[in-house]
């Protein structure tokens, strides 16, 4: 039986990560790929995320989602039940479904209330939203510019748990 391959996306303070740890979790052989990591490794020349994207920031952006396709797709081929979980807001979202549409990517938006991110935000360790980014204007440019695909997530009032399930039974 073919391994079944997530795309988990949502703004900062979604739950994200901790949603597709749990999902990879219930799958006897599995990975959870977060996106993030090819950001990180760079070590010089970073581009700035954040609100406004430079040509730069873009470029990176663009080249981490494909550096996370191709894992996704190598784990996949290797048999595990792959989750890659990322910030794919509007033409990203497509792109890489696109990229991904031959190995038939479940979507999964979370997409809790902007009220929600922001308390979940000031709840965690690391903290991405400020005075000059709030949480609307990813909870904003989600809800605007993302299309309809796959299966879209109130989870502002759901536990992780709660979430994975509704993800498996969706």
């Amino acid at each position: 039986m073919t391994q079944p391959l997530f795309i988990i996306t949502g703004a900062m303070a979604a739950g994200k990560s901790t949603v597709a740890q749990a999902l990879a979790e219930r799958f006897p052989k599995s990975v959870h790929l977060r996106g993030d990591m090819f950001r990180k490794m760079i070590v010089n020349g970073a581009a700035v995320m954040g609100p406004e994207l430079d040509a730069e920031a873009r470029a990176q952006l663009a080249l981490r989602q494909a550096l996370a396709c191709e894992a996704a797709r190598q784990y996949h081929a290797a048999g595990f039940a792959v989750v890659y979980q990322d910030i794919l807001i509007g033409s990203a979202l497509t792109a890489v479904a696109g990229r991904l549409a031959d190995l038939k990517p479940r979507i999964v938006v979370l997409a809790p209330s902007a009220e929600v991110l922001a308390q979940r935000d000031r709840d965690r360790a690391k903290t991405g939203y400020g005075e000059g980014f709030p949480p609307d204007v990813l909870a904003g440019a989600l809800a605007r510019d993302t299309p309809r695909i796959g299966q879209w997530i109130d989870s502002s009032a759901m536990s992780p748990e709660a979430v994975v399930d509704a993800v498996l039974a969706g």
